[in-house]
């Protein structure tokens, strides 16, 4: 599994731009305004062949008993539970304050590694500005500049020294790896038991019951599955029992590792946020989906249209996957959702030849050219794949970088609906060729 790297501190001191440059994303808010990260915050990094996931949280208050600063308190306070290694964020310009005191002796008391940060030095002397956080007792100080990125690739190495890269997993290639995810008390755990016909895992009226992910294998219809039965991604300001802070974690690493995710929905509540950032994340790892509307067999036609009014209107981005109205309970629907669960993984792992997808892609051009930028056109020569699961189309040509986002939507429609892709995200990947006389032009 991959470790997890919390990211620690006062408010304002760059942690959310620490994390933007670890990730190589924009995912976290980044103004020069205190307070502005206030749940944890997940994304994905890499050193050389070691990946992590890494947690932003926000500002670290603990002597705050009450309001929002307590609360953004807990939940530093879970995501260091969490997490495999800690990076202590201070700001080097402002100096060594009480807050940081205060926090050095919580995280002093732990049994994991903690990091010194020292923030916003660039162009300052490094050993001068560090010199005064010795005195927060965590080791050595590790000068850094989030915004520009110096020194933070030495400091991920000494976080990441002492975890070894990941060995890969043994593939079973005949098993195919399904995750069950969502909120808690959709009913995971009923649809698991009932796919397998027996009490394999608790399942009663009891929000978050589900703590770890369980590995469970069946065979339906002739193929073989192993079912992951994730605990519920609940909304995370509402996670405080000790019990449970290792759920998200656990959940995001179980998608990770699933060929196929069912995101499964409550069809007697509303598609809330925590929905659309469950099925993000899905997306952002790049799994085949089908989407498990659960509890169906309760709803009058009223009640039901509504329902799917608010996914066509909540979850517009997961177009390409498939919906299924079922009752986990009752046994109902579950022979088309396994169709989708093996239509999509097809989908995910399909080859696709060069030659057909350079064809599909001169039609495409051919029905609408993209927009010239400035005096020049962008040109598109052939297509290869990339890679599967989730498919990977390069295209080669010239002037790429130009492509708006709306034109490679479109490419993404046209070969998903040649190659009848449907249930997995579509990546697609520009490589522009040198122009040799741009720099005479």
């Amino acid at each position: 599994m991959k470790p997890t790297v919390a990211l620690v501190g006062r408010p304002n001191v760059g942690k959310s731009t620490l994390f933007n440059r670890l990730t190589r994303s924009r995912d976290a808010i980044v103004a020069d305004q205190p307070g502005l990260t206030r749940d944890r915050h997940y994304g994905h990094g890499h050193l050389g062949d070691k990946p992590y996931l890494v947690v932003d949280t926000g500002g670290f208050e603990p002597l705050i008993k009450e309001g929002i600063l307590h609360e953004m308190a807990r939940q530093t306070e879970q995501a260091i539970a969490e997490a495999d290694a800690i990076i202590f964020v201070v700001d080097g310009r402002g100096g060594l304050t009480p807050q940081d005191k205060e926090i050095a002796n919580k995280l002093r008391r732990l049994d994991r590694p903690v990091f010194v940060a020292v923030n916003k030095t660039e162009g300052m002397n490094r050993g001068v500005v560090s010199a005064e956080f010795h005195e927060l007792g965590l080791g050595e100080p590790h000068a850094i500049s989030a915004s520009h990125g110096e020194g933070v690739r030495g400091l991920m190495d000494l976080v990441l020294a002492d975890f070894p890269e990941p060995e890969a997993e043994e593939e079973r290639p005949d098993v195919l790896k399904v995750a069950i995810a969502g909120r808690p008390n959709v009913g995971k755990s009923t649809l698991v038991n009932t796919l397998i016909g027996e009490e394999r895992v608790i399942a009663f009226d009891l929000p978050g019951t589900t703590r770890d992910a369980i590995y469970v294998d069946f065979e339906r219809g002739g193929r073989k599955y192993s079912l992951i039965d994730t605990a519920g991604l609940r909304k995370k300001g509402k996670v405080f029992e000790a019990i449970e802070k290792f759920s998200v974690v656990k959940t995001l690493q179980s998608i990770e590792d699933a060929h196929v995710v069912i995101l499964m929905l409550d069809a007697q509540q509303d598609i809330s946020d925590q929905d659309a950032h469950v099925a993000d994340f899905i997306l952002q790892s790049g799994r085949a989906l089908v989407i498990a509307v659960n509890k169906w067999d309760g709803l009058d036609s009223y009640a039901r249209e509504q329902v799917r009014s608010a996914i066509e209107r909540k979850l517009k981005f997961l177009e390409f996957a498939r919906t299924h109205f079922i009752s986990a309970k009752e046994n109902f629907g579950l022979d088309k959702l396994f169709e989708s669960v093996n239509a999509a993984y097809a989908a995910a792992m399909a080859k696709l030849s060069t030659p057909k997808l350079t064809r599909v892609l001169i039609d495409a051009v051919a029905r609408q050219a993209p927009p010239r930028q400035g005096a020049f056109r962008p040109k598109m020569r052939y297509a290869h794949q990339g890679g599967s699961n989730p498919p990977i189309i390069v295209i080669h040509g010239n002037a790429l970088d130009k492509v708006p986002n709306s034109y490679r939507r479109y490419l993404e429609n046209t070969f998903r609906e040649v190659f009848k892709l449907d249930g997995t995200p579509l990546r697609i990947q520009f490589n522009t060729s040198h122009n040799p006389y741009a720099e005479k032009e």
